[in-house]
């Protein structure tokens, strides 16, 4: 089959193909030769993009499912670990129904809601990480007065709010805040227009300053507690360097994985347009669904009370290993 006859249903842009070659013209107009209809071609980026959805769903599936049927995984902590697995999952799920949906219900209205649910989502997401971070740095600053109603609720403000801000950013393509009429306002993600796109990095960038910000904050308080740690048990040479040491490794970890994943796709999405190749958006976008897969093994897996819930489910037991390990001022 001549690759002129592929069909552009995918939701990005893609590049612009010449179907005018006289060798098709003359083979359509032959009675001889039977004309055959366009063959469904499934682009590989897709299939890419499928996978890292059904990874994603999977992972962030046993997180939200642990938090759901565990009644002691309630603290605030664990509602804000719950909300971004819950993110990631629907993230994944959108990226399925968005490879069903391309190759099976080729319509602009399908389009449109699984373009703005993988965008409220991601947005979720990000904004979840962003509610863990102030979390972590509000047990630490009032770690006295942390463990109260008060914290309670404003962990709730915090996910009403960041999940509202998600649904009326999925909500903007399918209320008319698309590029499907006007196709020179397309950003790189087609139907979100070049100013939304503009919008959202800008955010994500303002989101990822005040997490490092945070981060520095909570990076000296954690020095600190080491210290006064160390100076009570009389070593502090060793001690403070080991702990302090573990808490800079962590936190540089953690932003330099959500950097990594999430950077490039907010930066091509300033400067790239509808008129880029594609295979710039699929190279971009990939890496940001990454930050999906690895949140679960950071901030979830990592626990130590979500690690016997999961060793309960598995196997009816919790290793000595597990149980006994104590936290330290360096398990940020």
């Amino acid at each position: 089959m001549n690759e002129d006859t592929k069909l552009n249903i995918s939701w990005l842009p893609q590049d612009p193909i010449d179907a005018s070659s006289p060798e098709n013209i003359s083979a359509a107009d032959s009675s001889l030769i039977p004309v055959l209809e366009p063959e469904l071609i499934v682009n590989p980026w897709d299939i890419v993009l499928c996978t890292s959805g059904t990874l994603i769903s999977c992972e962030n599936a046993i997180v939200v499912l642990i938090i759901f049927h565990n009644p002691s995984l309630r603290a605030p902590m664990f509602l804000l670990i719950g909300s971004l697995a819950l993110a990631d999952l629907l993230a994944g799920v959108g990226l399925i129904v968005n490879f069903i949906f391309a190759y099976l219900l080729q319509s602009e209205a399908a389009k449109l809601v699984t373009v703005g649910l993988i965008a409220a989502s991601f947005c979720a997401s990000v904004c979840s990480l962003l509610a863990i971070t102030v979390d972590r740095y509000l047990s630490l600053y009032y770690a006295l007065t942390y463990n109260s109603e008060r914290t309670v609720t404003f962990t709730y403000v915090m996910l009403i709010f960041l999940w509202g801000a998600s649904t009326c950013v999925g909500l903007l393509p399918i209320m008319g805040w698309n590029c499907l009429k006007d196709e020179s306002t397309c950003s790189i993600i087609r139907p979100l227009t070049k100013n939304n796109a503009a919008a959202l990095s800008v955010s994500f960038l303002l989101m990822f300053a005040l997490m490092l910000q945070l981060y520095i904050q909570i990076c000296k308080i954690v020095m600190r507690h080491a210290h006064q740690i160390a100076l009570q048990h009389h070593f502090l040479a060793t001690s403070h360097y080991v702990t302090t040491r573990k808490g800079v490794s962590t936190l540089a970890i953690i932003l330099g994985t959500f950097a990594a994943c999430w950077m490039p796709f907010t930066l091509y999405s300033l400067i790239g347009d509808y008129t880029y190749p594609s295979i710039y958006t699929y190279a971009t976008l990939l890496p940001a669904t990454y930050n999906s897969v690895i949140n679960p093994v950071i901030y979830a897996f990592r626990n130590q009370e979500i690690q016997k819930a999961l060793w309960l489910i598995c196997c009816g037991c919790i290793p000595p290993s597990v149980s006994q390990r104590a936290r330290s001022p360096s398990d940020v």
